[in-house]
């Protein structure tokens, strides 16, 4: 039997794709070359099935366009904001993605995030590199003391959950908003919110880990962050576009917030400039999953997905029934 022809979008790690190649009529993106919607769709022609990532912006025309051989979509991610599911749907598309295995590489990267925006890590290290730092002063600069602090966990999913643990061991006391109230048995003192507003007014530390929905997009805008402690940091390690970057950046500039440190921002890689000014940022770009054996791991995973599906069975990781 003729193997699965597939389009992919992006260059994977050598173990990835060298399972594709085992196991596919694999067309890959040798030159990493960014692709938009429409060198995607013409990629897609003759193939079976597409493997994606979160940089492949798939709307509802791109979807429509898609050649008819096309009969799943694979993303090497999470999230699947990217892509218009509803379109998916209506065009009977099965559509993948791959949780579960790159939650601990980014709870790991909120904790550093928390650090970082709290004990100044940003500017500290400007300091060294520009050669500014004069000596060691009892007056500062000066971060801020984590321990006894309260987090909120906006989105107490599995990511937000590793991030709670995590964080306890550094004394902060945990609050959560979730669309669902956890089981007590797994909320480990946890206070839960029923309300994002009830959880931003006792947040000295914000965390955000929910998914970027209609719901949750611009969440983060000046009335909310109005709501946070005076002097409160807020750390994003979900989607940019939950964030309102003229709100966050106003509470910056004004003092209103002490810090924030930030992995993902609206419109990455072009993020708005003011954020690389601001010396009470501590700023990442998009690191949550960059360790060699978390993108394995999602690369594997889309590859179960895929697998899975041209054999006939069920998907491990469905996002659309």
């Amino acid at each position: 039997m003729s193997r699965p022809r597939l389009f992919v979008t992006r260059k994977l790690p050598p173990d990835v794709e060298a399972r594709l190649e085992r196991d596919y009529d694999a067309c890959l993106n040798a030159d990493d070359r960014l692709m938009d919607a429409w060198d995607i769709v013409k990629g897609c022609k003759d193939r079976d099935g597409l493997l994606a990532t979160v940089t492949d912006r798939l709307d509802a025309p791109a979807i429509e366009a898609l050649p008819s051989s096309i009969r799943i979509i694979a993303t090497f991610s999470v999230g699947y904001d990217h892509i218009d599911i509803k379109a998916a749907k209506a065009r009977g598309l099965t559509v993948t993605n791959t949780p579960g295995v790159l939650t601990d590489a980014t709870a790991d990267i909120a904790l550093l995030l928390i650090l970082g925006a709290a004990r100044g890590a940003g500017w500290g290290e400007a300091m060294i590199r520009q050669k500014s730092w004069k000596n060691w002063a009892p007056s500062g600069p000066l971060g801020i003391h984590l321990s006894g602090k309260r987090l909120g966990i906006l989105g107490m999913g599995r990511i937000g959950q590793a991030v709670a643990a995590r964080a306890q061991a550094f004394g902060l006391k945990i609050h959560y908003h979730n669309r669902q109230r956890l089981p007590v048995s797994e909320e480990q003192d946890a206070v839960y919110h029923e309300t994002p507003e009830s959880l931003f007014a006792v947040s000295d530390i914000l965390s955000i880990n929910c998914a970027s929905t209609p719901e949750t997009r611009g969440i983060i805008n000046a009335r909310t962050l109005s709501l946070l402690p005076k002097d409160a940091i807020l750390v994003n390690t979900a989607r940019g576009d939950i964030v309102e970057d003229d709100a966050l950046i106003e509470a910056l500039s004004s003092g209103r917030l002490a810090a924030a440190g930030l992995d993902v921002y609206a419109g990455e890689p072009d993020i708005d400039p003011r954020y690389r000014t601001l010396p009470n940022t501590f700023l990442l770009p998009h690191l949550g999953s960059a360790t060699h054996e978390t993108r394995n791991a999602m690369g594997f995973c889309a590859l179960d997905n895929l697998d899975a599906f041209f054999a006939g069975k069920r998907v491990p990781n469905p996002v659309t029934a």
